[in-house]
C-alpha cells in the first residue's frame, strides 16, 4: 500500500494504471503520427500534448468504471464488461476531445468516429494483453508478501490481512510474542517475510528492540489497526480511541479549508442543477402521471452537529407509504412504485438534494444524513455513531461506493466503520477518488433499493 494525501491505495494498482496510461498515450502518438488527414503529420509536440489529454481522458475513465480495484483485475467476464462500458463512455469525451484538440483525424464524423475506434480498439487490446501479465504475475505469486502475525490469541490481526479479496498478503502464521523474542530477523526473511503485523494484545509483551531489529533488516512493522485500515479502507469500531478525531489528519475545521470545500459544493451543485434540469423535469412528469401525490417530498434528516434540516427527494413510492414508525425500506419493497424503482436505480430520485447543498445543509461529499428516529436508535446500538455528524451529510459519500444499502443495525455499523474512515482520512484526493466510484455505483445499479 502507498500513502496519498492521507487515503492508502494498491501500489499494484497505481502501477497497472501507470503502465497502461503511458501504453495508451504511445498508441495514441503513433496513430496520430501516421494519419494522414492531419496537417501535423509525423511526431510534433502539439500531438504529445492531444496524446496525453486523450490517454488520460481514457485511463480515468476506465477508473471510474472501477477497472483498477484490485477485486477487478483478473479478466473475467465482469471485467470485459467493465471494459466495454469505459470504452462508450469515453467515445464522447474523447470525439469531443479530440475536436477541441484538433487530433480528431478526418472532416467527416465518419471519419472523425473511425479515428477514434482505432484509439479505442488499441486501448482495449492493450488491456488485454497488461491484464493476462498482470494475471500470470499474480499466479506465479510475483507480487505476494508474506506477513507474520504476532498475537497473544485470536484478536482479529489475522483477519486483517486475509479479508481483503484481490489483495496480494498471504498469512505466513501467527505466533507469540514469546517465539518472536527467539526468532532472528535472519531466520524470518529466510522465510520471505515481508511484513509483521503486531496486534494489540501482544504490543504491551514484545521488547521495542526486538522491533527495531526486524525494520533495521528492512521487515515492515505494522499495527494491527493500522494495517486494518490500509488494507480494508474503514476502521475499527471496536479499538477506535475516544480523542480520535482529535488527532485525525482529514478532519479540519480551518476557514481555508472550509470555504474552499463550499466553494466546490457550490460549483458542483451548482454546474449538475443545470445539466440535469431536464432530466428531473421529466422524472417530475412521469411521477405525477402514474400515482397521485406531491412529486417532491421532504423528510426530516440529522446534518452537521446533530442539527435537524429537511432533506429534499422525488416521490418514489405511493401517497401514505410510511406508518407512524419509520421503517428502512426493503428489497423489491411493495410500497415503490414503477417509476420510483427506476429513479431509485439511477439515483435520479436524489437530485434534488442537490438544493440542500446549495443551500449549506449538506456537502456533496460526506456521509449520507439519516432520520433522527434511527439515529437515536444507532446511536444507543453503536459507539461513536455520533461522531460522524463532525462533517456535513453529503449526496455521496466512501460508504456509499463501498457497501451496499444498509436495512439493519448490523448494515449501519459497517457504514459507520467507512464513515470514520473517510472523516479521519478526508482530503481532496479522497473526494476524487468517491466521485469517480460514484460513476460505477449508478452505472452498475450498486446498493440500489
Amino acid at each position: 500500500m502507498t500513502r496519498i494525501f492521507g487515503h492508502y491505495i494498491s501500489v499494484e494498482m497505481v502501477v497497472l494504471w501507470a503502465v497502461e496510461l503511458v501504453l495508451c498515450f504511445f498508441l495514441i502518438c503513433l496513430l496520430l503520427a501516421a494519419d494522414p488527414h492531419l496537417s501535423t503529420f509525423g511526431i510534433h509536440p502539439e500531438n504529445l500534448s492531444q496524446a496525453a489529454i486523450i490517454a488520460l481522458t481514457i485511463c480515468l475513465t476506465s477508473g471510474a468504471i472501477g477497472l483498477y480495484r484490485p477485486e477487478a483485475c483478473q479478466p473475467t467476464r465482469q471485467f470485459l464488461l467493465n471494459m466495454a462500458l469505459a470504452g462508450a463512455l469515453a467515445l464522447p469525451v474523447i470525439i469531443a476531445v479530440g475536436a477541441a484538440l484538433g487530433a480528431s483525424a478526418g472532416d467527416t464524423v465518419a471519419e472523425r468516429l473511425s479515428w477514434v475506434s482505432k484509439v479505442l480498439a488499441g486501448w482495449m487490446l492493450c488491456l488485454l494483453v497488461t491484464r493476462a501479465i498482470f494475471g500470470l504475475a499474480t499466479r506465479l505469486q510475483l507480487f505476494e508478501r508474506r506477513m507474520l502475525v504476532v498475537a497473544a490469541g485470536e484478536d482479529g490481526a489475522r483477519q486483517a490481512v486475509e479479508a481483503r479479496k484481490g489483495g496480494f498478503f498471504r498469512l505466513a502464521g501467527i505466533i507469540s510474542a514469546d517465539e518472536f523474542a527467539a526468532t532472528a530477523p535472519e531466520q524470518l526473511l529466510r522465510h520471505r517475510i515481508w511484513g509483521i503485523v503486531v496486534a494489540s494484545s501482544a504490543r504491551g509483551v514484545i521488547a521495542p528492540d526486538d522491533l527495531l531489529r526486524c525494520k533495521c533488516r528492512g521487515i515492515r512493522l505494522f499495527r494491527d489497526v493500522d494495517f486494518h485500515e490500509q488494507q480494508l479502507g474503514r476502521v475499527d469500531l471496536e479499538r477506535l480511541p475516544a480523542d480520535w478525531l482529535a488527532f485525525a489528519d482529514g478532519f479540519s475545521c480551518g476557514w481555508c479549508a472550509l470555504a474552499w470545500r463550499r466553494l466546490g459544493d457550490i460549483a458542483i451543485s451548482s454546474t449538475l442543477l443545470f445539466l440535469t434540469l431536464p432530466l428531473m423535469l421529466l422524472a417530475a412528469l412521469l411521477i405525477k402521471l402514474e400515482s397521485p401525490g406531491p412529486t417532491l417530498y421532504s423528510q426530516m434528516r440529522v446534518g452537521l452537529q446533530g442539527r435537524p434540516f429537511r432533506l429534499f427527494k422525488f416521490r418514489s413510492m405511493v401517497e401514505n407509504a410510511e406508518t407512524a414508525v419509520p421503517a428502512w425500506a426493503a428489497q423489491r419493497d411493495a410500497r415503490v412504485t414503477r417509476v420510483g424503482r427506476f429513479i431509485r436505480l439511477t439515483r435520479i430520485d436524489e437530485l434534488p438534494q442537490l438544493l440542500n447543498v446549495l443551500r449549506g445543509e449538506m456537502s456533496f461529499i460526506g456521509p449520507r444524513p439519516e432520520r433522527p428516529h434511527f439515529v437515536a436508535q444507532l446511536a444507543q446500538a453503536l459507539p461513536r455513531y455520533d461522531d460522524r455528524h463532525f462533517v456535513k451529510p453529503g449526496l455521496t459519500g466512501w460508504a456509499q461506493v463501498n457497501y451496499p444499502y444498509g436495512a439493519s443495525v448490523e448494515d449501519a455499523r459497517m457504514k459507520l466503520t467507512y464513515d470514520l474512515y473517510y472523516v479521519k482520512h478526508r482530503s481532496f484526493f479522497l473526494d476524487l477518488l468517491i466521485l469517480l466510484a460514484t460513476v460505477r455505483v449508478i452505472l452498475f445499479q450498486e446498493g440500489s433499493r
